[in-house]
């Protein structure tokens, strides 16, 4: 299987498979490569539905030569732990940030946020955010702000008495529950909307659709949230062969949220 970057050429090949709608893991069984490395190179140059090949070798090219200008300052050619492949690592937050940037999530907050995600400790301080994305200060409080509002991440002091901002299991759950949250306050708009415009009205009629709907997937997202948390507690935290019970009191208010949503479409 041959190694190395991509060629032009190669990349004109994943173009025309990409066009006839072909899987990652044909595109590269034809080219004989990697289906990661296909994916990568995809999901870093525009995604599944705006990838070009001249584009995305050119693009190529610019990442190359800002590493080489970059390689003498040091900073960003920190230690890898686990015998890990440096450019491997770069090339998936590239790839990582991309696919967060596609979902709408601006870049600076992707870049901090696959930042955390790849780090082994989960966690990390904005002076050592600033170091590993060359970046200002002001961008990582900026960026840190974003994160926290929407509950992405969460921040405490450690025995230094710095702020760490954090990702874990559990900022994941708040995340979805303020989501739930979120989408529970649509369909509560969307009913208000059904009196002010008149019951039986087409208008009214869509908007009370639209309840209906946003109640039952905030419902099923938030059942869902609750039961993987259970889950993954048990899974992570309780020795082999333990039978440990998933703890019926976390996440009364998000329950709560849902069953009363749940009420309201039913009327």
């Amino acid at each position: 299987m041959p190694g190395g970057r991509l060629t032009q050429q190669e990349r004109q090949q994943i173009a025309l498979g990409m066009a006839d709608g072909l899987a990652y893991a044909e595109i590269a069984r034809r080219l004989d490569r990697p289906t990661s490395t296909i994916t990568r190179e995809v999901m870093r140059n525009g995604g599944p539905t705006a990838y070009r090949a001249d584009l995305a070798h050119r693009a190529t090219e610019r990442r190359t030569h800002r590493r080489r200008q970059a390689a003498p300052r040091g900073p960003e050619a920190y230690p890898q732990a686990h015998g890990r492949d440096a450019e491997a690592v770069r090339d998936y937050e590239e790839m990582f940030t991309t696919l967060l940037m596609q979902q709408g999530l601006p870049k600076m907050m992707s870049r901090v946020l696959t930042c955390l995600y790849t780090t082994d400790a989960g966690s990390l301080t904005a002076s050592e955010l600033v170091q590993r994305l060359q970046v200002s200060p002001a961008s990582i409080s900026k960026a840190i702000t974003f994160l926290e509002s929407q509950g992405l991440i969460r921040r405490e002091r450690d025995a230094r008495r710095r702020e760490r901002y954090i990702v874990d299991a559990d900022v994941f759950y708040q995340s979805m529950i303020a989501a739930a949250r979120s989408s529970a306050q649509l369909a509560e708009a969307a009913r208000q909307g059904v009196g002010v415009l008149g019951p039986d009205t087409p208008a009214a009629t869509r908007l009370e659709n639209i309840a209906r709907f946003v109640d039952f997937v905030t419902e099923s997202m938030t059942r869902a949230a609750e039961q993987a948390r259970d889950v993954l507690h048990v899974n992570a935290e309780s020795p082999s062969g333990d039978t440990a019970e998933p703890r019926s009191d976390r996440g009364q208010t998000a329950a709560s949220m849902a069953t009363s949503s749940g009420a309201r479409a039913g009327k």
